[in-house]
């Protein structure tokens, strides 16, 4: 059967499906708790039915601020078969950014996980005309929970199915389905408008690449109101996959033990973080134990695809793959076939070392606009190259420009920016291409490599040109660099500010007779700043005279989504930086060190 519409999916469940014991799986309090495709549907139409009732209609616009779980699916394919328009949220907002959704995107109805999420929406509901009701996922007292519109469901008449099989006929293929804001990090969070197309061709795309089967697992982390899980969860739904969803980035662990999935996605620094920890247990190790496990590391390091480094390194990795690398398996749960990421970049000398531990990131490129794979690498040749995020999937032509933006153009990109004409004009060139606002490079002639943000790119006093990401990325591969900004836009050269990844900070600290000090003293600390500094003078190496880090300030503060610095999405919120550390930039440049 053709998919075209988000909501045939359904349709594909009843027909492929339609005796999955477990559709979409939860933690409950004890167990893991399994909805089946038959419930799935059920609830998908009962949500549809009681929406209806309520006077919802066409072209409505319903919020979802919410954790990842199986109700937000049930709600989801309401929505869709309705034509409401679905407006999913990140969870980590104020109540002024989710007064300003709210009223910006005119929303009528909203579904939120949890009491401190209902209370927060509930304060600003008299400051929102449009909004009349709030649901709750979790059932909780003095609020209304989700199931509330669908209690009435025995009395669902003929009638009312008539309508909406009518209403699902009416419903295009270019119809909207979803108005996704963006986080923002160069500045004001833009809203897109994605139609069922944009997002079910990418999906069935993506189903191609993974081959994911109806037998196999997926563990979904990342937030399913971002483009690229939401994406990822159509396109495991097409494959008949059982989703299970963590309970929370903290439970990960324990959940991959649990689940044993044969796929989850990833942004780069989820597995900088896993990296780090790895790196750190092995610097604890001693003697031998510890020998063999940077001997590994090595041979991980310089991993090539297809034995191109000869018998002899293939032998060495057979052997670092049964003492070291098999226990990074197993803390995934020793069933994982591929990890999808995206969302920024990925550092090659990472990538390379979990492809030699027997563990494929596919990476891949794309934003909100492109719902979202423009380009991604595949498992195997010819149409893989590590280092790079790939070839263009299916349904999408890219170009690059004179400038070095990359251009694309298919039947992922975007309706548009909701209620601001001026920018979806300016967001394609003459030939109705995307501009994505990323610098880019054609390898072979197909494999895109990413080199910077247009956006992030600045310029010295001299005139010449830094690009910051490729920088901060190199300088990241550093055990004891969790994040760094570049900086030195108008100034004379370029610098640095770095905030440590303080676990490896300490542990190298205590190595070095330091006394156990809080890290405002520890960033001060005469050893520390040397040893950054000679960190920075290694990678400066390897980078052009414009390029070089000059000056670098380490800071005490550890940045995260929580207290600002970072976006949902785990990218650097550049502003936030900039007038953060406002002073501290003043003397980088302008105070002699």
């Amino acid at each position: 059967m053709a998919i075209t519409r988000i909501f045939d999916l359904l349709d594909r469940y009843q027909e492929k499906f339609a005796d999955k014991k477990s559709a979409f799986v939860c933690k409950g309090k004890e167990e893991w708790i399994s909805y089946s495709s038959k419930e799935y549907i059920e609830l998908s139409n009962a949500v549809s039915f009681g929406m209806m009732r309520l006077g919802l209609k066409k072209g409505d616009k319903i919020a979802t601020i919410s954790n990842n779980r199986p109700e937000w699916n049930f709600v989801d394919m309401g929505m869709a078969q309705l034509g409401v328009i679905h407006v999913p949220i990140f969870a980590t907002l104020d109540s002024h950014g989710y007064q300003q959704i709210f009223n910006h995107a005119e929303i009528k109805m909203a579904f939120v996980s949890d009491r401190a999420l209902a209370k927060m929406i509930s304060d600003i509901k008299k400051d929102v005309p449009t909004l009349s009701n709030i649901y709750t996922f979790d059932e909780l007292d003095g609020f209304d929970y989700w199931k509330k519109i669908i209690d009435t469901n025995e009395s669902v008449t003929d009638n009312l199915k008539e309508e909406l099989q009518l209403i699902k006929k009416s419903i295009l293929p270019s119809d909207c389905l979803t108005l996704i804001y963006t986080s923002g990090t160069t500045g004001n969070s833009k809203g897109v408008l994605l139609s069922h197309q944009n997002l079910i061709s990418n999906a069935l795309a993506a189903a191609s690449v993974f081959q994911l089967k109806p037998e196999h697992r997926y563990l979904s982390i990342l937030p399913i109101c971002h483009v690229g899980e939401r994406m990822a969860n159509y396109q495991l739904q097409y494959s008949g996959v059982s989703i299970y969803y963590a309970e929370s980035i903290a439970s990960v662990a324990r959940d991959l033990k649990d689940v044993k999935p044969h796929g989850f996605g990833a942004v780069p620094r989820i597995l900088e973080k896993v990296f780090d920890k790895i790196m750190d247990k092995g610097s604890e190790l001693q003697g031998l134990k510890k020998k063999l496990f940077f001997w590994a590391m090595d041979l991980g390091y310089r991993y090539k695809i297809n034995r191109e480094n000869g018998w002899w390194y293939e032998f060495q990795l057979s052997i670092a793959n049964k003492l070291i690398f098999s226990k990074w398996r197993e803390v995934m749960g020793n069933e994982v076939l591929h990890i999808g990421v995206g969302g920024a970049a990925l550092q090659p000398k990472m990538e390379r070392v979990f492809w030699a531990a027997g563990i494929k990131l596919i990476n891949m490129y794309g934003l909100t606009e492109t719902s979202p794979i423009i380009t991604i690498n595949r498992s195997e040749s010819p149409l893989l190259k590590l280092g790079t995020v790939g070839v263009v999937i299916d349904g999408v032509s890219l170009k690059i420009d004179e400038t070095g933006e990359i251009l694309c153009k298919g039947s992922n990109v975007m309706i548009g920016y909701y209620k601001d004409e001026q920018a979806t004009r300016d967001a394609f060139d003459e030939d109705g291409f995307f501009k994505t606002g990323d610098i880019g490079v054609l390898e072979e002639g197909k494999f895109l490599r990413i080199t910077d943000r247009k956006k992030e790119i600045f310029k010295l006093s001299n005139g010449k040109y830094v690009a910051p990401a490729a920088i901060e990325n190199l300088f990241k591969e550093s055990v004891y660099i969790d994040q760094l900004m570049v900086i030195g836009e108008s100034e004379k050269f370029a610098s640095a500010i770095v905030s440590p990844n303080f676990e490896a900070l300490k542990n190298w600290a205590k190595d070095n007779l330091i006394e156990s000090i809080d890290k405002t003293s520890l960033v001060q600390h005469k050893k520390v700043i040397e040893l950054y500094h000679q960190t920075a003078a290694q990678f400066n190496k390897s980078l052009g005279s414009d390029e070089k880090i000059k000056r670098l300030r380490i800071v005490s503060d550890e940045w995260t989504i929580a207290s600002g610095e970072l976006s949902p999405t785990l990218k650097l919120k550049r502003k936030v930086l900039m007038s953060k550390y406002e002073i501290i930039i003043g003397e980088i440049f302008h105070h002699e060190n």
